[in-house]
């Protein structure tokens, strides 16, 4: 009876299987002609437990972007009091988005799909806010500031639209590694956007 129950148990899955799915569909087929049965059943799983995983087919491609918010605030919990602050963002931000070479072209096509498709981009706020209160939360640490204060906020929104426009432009010329993109906007984020490096420009990692 015990190996009968066994044999009949539907397969187990993951978020990271359901994500590599999805990403394939959505490639090949399109966001919006790719439902949530067909991600499940190229899964092997029912419609109904994909739901246990995720709310929305959207929601398949923010979860890792939800794990590096995740892993912001246990780092930023780590950084040296006498690290300055924006210098501490800047080294955080950066060793946050250490990609292995073999996931890039991944990486890269789940950020094309959430900034071209509609319905992926009207999910991006929650995710955004997210990050943005990670920084802010260590922003008013720092500053002694409740985290909604208007300096708090300002670090953690700057340092947002810095880390997009790093995005962007990475996603568009493609000829260097993310890191330095992010490293030279939240540097030049830092020092106020002068043309002086001479005091900010500091070792990412």
């Amino acid at each position: 009876m015990t190996d009968a129950r066994v044999r009949g148990r539907p397969r187990g899955t993951s978020k990271r299987e359901l994500e590599l799915i999805a990403l394939r569909l959505f490639t090949e087929q399109g966001f919006d002609e790719t439902t949530v049965e067909q991600i499940a059943a190229a899964a092997g799983i029912s419609g109904r437990t994909f739901f246990r995983y995720f709310p929305t087919k959207a929601e398949v491609l923010w979860y890792q972007f939800d794990d590096e918010v995740a892993a912001l605030r246990a780092a930023f919990a780590t950084v040296p009091d006498d690290l300055p602050m924006m210098t501490a963002v800047r080294r955080v931000v950066v060793n946050a988005n250490r990609y292995r070479a073999e996931d890039v072209p991944e990486l890269r096509v789940r950020m094309q799909l959430v900034g071209s498709i509609p319905a992926l981009a009207a999910t991006a706020g929650a995710h955004y806010d997210a990050w943005e209160r990670a920084v802010s939360a260590f922003a008013a640490r720092r500053l002694g500031e409740p985290e909604n204060g208007l300096l708090p906020l300002a670090v953690g929104r700057t340092t947002l639209a810095a880390a997009r426009a790093a995005f962007d432009a990475w996603l568009t010329r493609a000829d260097a590694d993310l890191t330095v993109y992010l490293d030279e906007a939240l540097a030049a984020l830092a020092r106020g956007f002068a043309a002086d490096k001479r005091n900010t420009d500091l070792p990412a990692g």
